[in-house]
């Protein structure tokens, strides 16, 4: 044998024993996640390379949309959405003449991940919706009376569609941060009602949404009452049963406070977990409350 093919022959065995390698750690993780996931928090990392404590990157492009009156493409991590604001003229309730509409919609189809089928949409993305609408309405994003185009006889509809275009886990975080950019992208032409006619007119004018207050959403996981995981990828999430959702305002004040499962860790009290999240929750917003700013909207 050559020396050639003696270093031929080594390196197809290195190829051969690191396929073998890697072949049994993706059995290993498809079989016992939990142990598999255990591993890396033993050593500091998560299985997508972060630390503990880590969030993953967050890009925002804003206008992706030219149908809509205002949109925003989000990707956290490999978890994307697309948020399209359309506004359309719509009477307003007798019991609220002066209010508009806002109606948020999230949708996860089957097409985004194998997690969610055909058909209705599913549990989680109805959730989802009904925390959005509360989130929307109880932080004020959007007065509806600044919606009124004419009291009693015409007001704006805002219809506010997310789609999940690829999940890996954490979908309310980047729709909340989707749906805030999208309105803050959002013009809506100048409106008149004519008495008359009874009809309404719209300029070649434009305006901005008036928002108040733009809550922002971080989301954590607590894994086997021992780690508080921020931002669980999609790996992760099946194995979490307490979690843990926190929206803060532009003032860091709470908009939104949700927690579904036991509470603390093995070394924390529940109080202990909120606190250390919502320290951690605070300097994330922070960071993507810069991104906005670093993406105003587009005039178009």
């Amino acid at each position: 044998m050559t020396v050639s093919e003696a270093t031929a022959s080594a390196q197809d065995m290195e190829v051969d024993s690191s396929s073998k390698a890697e072949s049994s750690a993706t059995a290993f993780k498809r079989l016992h996640p939990g142990p598999y996931l255990s591993k890396f928090l033993a050593k500091g990392y998560r299985p997508d390379g972060r630390k503990v404590t880590a969030w993953r990157d967050v890009k925002i492009n804003k206008g992706s949309v030219s149908t809509a009156d205002g949109s925003a493409l989000v990707r956290l991590g490999d978890t994307t959405m697309v948020c399209g604001v359309k506004a359309e003229i719509a009477e307003p309730l007798a019991t609220s003449p002066r209010s508009g509409y806002i109606v948020p919609n999230i949708d996860l189809p089957a097409l985004c991940s194998p997690k969610f089928k055909p058909g209705p949409p599913a549990d989680e993305a109805q959730t989802m919706s009904n925390w959005l609408f509360d989130l929307i309405t109880s932080s004020r994003t959007v007065d509806p009376q600044s919606l009124c185009i004419c009291p009693g006889k015409a007001v704006w509809a805002l219809y506010i569609d997310v789609v999940c275009i690829n999940y890996d886990g954490n979908a309310f975080d980047a729709a909340v941060l989707a749906v805030m950019a999208a309105l803050g992208n959002t013009r809506l032409r100048s409106a008149t009602y004519d008495d008359i006619t009874a009809k309404v007119t719209c300029s070649d004018d434009f305006h901005s949404l008036a928002l108040g207050r733009l809550p922002l959403s971080c989301s954590f996981g607590i894994f086997k009452s021992a780690y508080l995981l921020p931002d669980p990828s999609s790996f992760e999430a099946p194995l979490i049963h307490t979690t843990l959702t926190i929206a803060l305002d532009e003032e860091n004040r709470a908009c939104l406070v949700r927690h579904e499962g036991l509470g603390g860790t093995d070394t924390k009290s529940g109080q202990d977990v909120l606190d250390e999240a919502w320290s951690i929750a605070e300097e994330r917003v922070r960071e993507i409350r810069r991104l906005l700013d670093d993406h105003p909207a587009t005039n178009r």
